[in-house]
């Protein structure tokens, strides 16, 4: 009992380090260049798996190899577009509001698997997604939905929406293929595709070396250790240990960490908005957790007992 109540830890821990991340994010705005902090992250991160995947990679390599392209995908879906939409994002949205957008993704993981996998739609997706909706609808419009036709939304929380929205994909496709390289090697081998993929992006930054600092050098230490390698550390022992289902929920707790730590460190006030916004957000993503019942089903069952 208490081995599986320190369980908790991994994913709860791996949410902290999360929250971390998106502070460091909104430290980065304005500070280091978006292609720059993704490309130094990526380098940092593959150089300290380095140290203890590389080799057992290399013996896997014949398993590894015909799986590149997958990887690459996935590598560039996750660690490139990600995390560059949300640098970009925290440009011109609060911390409070890129958490909110995050933790939408296990909603938008199990519409996007309906979708691309064929699994039924569930009453917690149709529902769920409908709060959801109104409750990211009053967050962004600042409490007043009547206003949003005329002063639009911030382009951060339209670049969050589509970031959540590619961490989905990236879910949805890792279940898709279900590559049996797995773990460290998966992790190790993404990253290293992401970091040839912002390759180039990092020669079009101009002066990209005039932008490590002593401002930009630890955010580039959390980004690319604590949030890209201890981070997944925790959170695949968490999913080991409890399920992929029980670690999930974990990721309600984001908006609340995320908006504690800008209230400390950023000075980022919460209004009552943000309160309701993101309980009717969270709300909906629970929603579709917590009710799994297929609509499709329950409607040819109906209709079985009709005939």
């Amino acid at each position: 009992m208490l081995n599986q109540r320190l369980a908790f830890l991994y994913p709860f821990l791996a949410i902290v380090l999360w929250a971390g991340n998106v502070i460091v994010s909104r430290l980065s705005a304005h500070t280091i260049g978006p292609q720059a902090i993704t490309f130094y992250r990526l380098l940092f991160a593959v150089m300290l798996m380095s140290a203890f995947v590389a080799r057992p990679a290399w013996r896997n390599r014949a398993a590894i190899w015909p799986h590149l392209g997958e990887f690459a995908i996935l590598g560039f879906l996750a660690m490139c577009l990600f995390q560059s939409l949300s640098y970009l994002a925290a440009e011109t949205t609060t911390a409070t509001n890129m958490a909110v957008f995050t933790a939408l993704t296990p909603l938008l993981t199990v519409a996007l698997s309906a979708a691309l996998l064929g699994e039924p739609p569930t009453y917690g997706v149709v529902f769920g997604g409908a709060i959801s909706f109104g409750g990211l609808l009053y967050l962004v419009s600042g409490g007043d939905i009547s206003a949003l036709p005329r002063n639009g939304i911030h382009p951060g929380d339209a670049l969050m929406l589509m970031a959540a929205f590619v961490y989905a994909l990236y879910g949805v496709l890792l279940k898709r293929w279900n590559l049996p390289i797995t773990g460290w090697q998966s992790t190790y081998m993404q990253a290293l595709c992401a970091l040839a993929a912002m390759f180039p992006a990092l020669l079009a930054t101009p002066a990209p070396l005039r932008q490590l600092n002593a401002e930009t050098l630890p955010l580039i230490a959390y980004a690319g250790g604590l949030a890209s390698v201890v981070l997944p550390f925790l959170w695949i022992r968490g999913v080991q240990q409890l399920g992929p289902n029980r670690c999930a929920v974990f990721m309600n707790l984001l908006p609340v960490l995320t908006a504690a730590a800008a209230i400390v460190m950023l000075g980022e006030p919460v209004k009552f908005f943000h309160v309701i916004g993101a309980a009717l957000t969270l709300a909906g993503v629970a929603c579709a957790q917590a009710f799994r019942k297929p609509i499709i089903a329950a409607a040819g069952v109906e209709r079985a007992n009709r005939g």
